[in-house]
Order: C-alpha cells, then structure tokens, then sequence
C-alpha cells in the first residue's frame, strides 16, 4: 500500500511537471508589439476624446490625437466594409509606429454617422495630424490606402 501512494504522488507529480511544461510559451517581441497594432473601435466619448470635439469645437477643426489618423465608417452588414476590414488591419501593423486607425460602427453610434454626414459606407475619414481631414466613400484597394497614407498622412 506504501509503495502504491509513493507511486501515485510521483505520477502526479511528473504530470503536473509536464503540464507546466507544454504550456504555450510567451510570445516574441515580434508578436507583442504586432499585437499591439490593431484598429480601434471608437464611441462617442472615446471619438470625442481621441479624434475630434465636435460639440467643444463646432467651427473649426480640431484634431484630438498625436499621430496621423484613419476613421472607418462601417457596419457589420455590409459586404465592402467586410473587404476593407482586412486591409484596415494590416495596415495597423504595417503603419503601427506611424498613424492610428479607428472603426465606428454606424449602428451604434448613429449620432457620430450623423455628424459627419455619413450616408454610404464604408466611409473613410483620412485625417493628418495638422491640416484637414479627407473623406472617402468605398471600398479602397490596399495600394489605395498606402498610397492615401503615405502622400495625405504622412507626406512622404
């Protein structure tokens, strides 16, 4: 009986040990900081916060945030914005040092759509970090937003 529970504490050992040591392994550096660069989901506080104040600001514009900005106008229904959502997340980690990309679903945040006028979607809003924002309506290819990016947002 002794050796028997001498037994059984060393097969719960061994397979706790080895438990511990098949658990996924942190992740790189790489990964963290690619992680990291992902497109925002913005509501009316955080948009107002982070992008523009209309309601402090209704004459002028005033951008909130201290990169280079892409505002997505979508809903979760419609098949362009479905296209463009991929390409939007690419870029977030392509441009992750670079500019910030935000999405705001039109169905919830009805006052934001209204705001800016939005009556097609995906509606993109390009917004330098000085200067005014550019509006786009449809769907827009990769090379599309690179190049939107690189000339409008950062003027490369």
């Amino acid at each position: 009986m002794r050796s028997f529970k001498s037994l059984w504490i060393v097969v719960v050992a061994l397979t706790l040990f080895s438990c511990s040591m098949s658990a996924k392994p942190e992740k790189n550096e790489k990964e963290k900081s690619s992680a990291q660069a992902e497109v925002i989901a913005l509501n009316k506080a955080d948009f107002l916060l982070k992008v523009y104040n209309y309601e402090k600001n209704q004459t002028q514009w005033v951008y909130e945030g201290n990169k280079p900005a892409i505002v997505d106008f979508y809903a979760d229904w419609c098949g362009p914005c479905k296209k463009v959502s991929p390409i939007l997340k690419e870029l977030a980690v392509q441009y992750k040092d670079d500019i910030v990309i935000y999405k705001i679903n039109v169905d919830d945040e009805k006052e934001l759509a209204s705001a800016f006028g939005i009556q097609s979607i995906p509606t993109l809003l390009f917004i330098p970090k000085t200067g005014k924002p550019q509006i786009a309506q449809g769907a827009l290819s990769k090379e599309q937003f690179v190049e939107q990016i690189d000339n409008f947002l950062l003027k490369k």
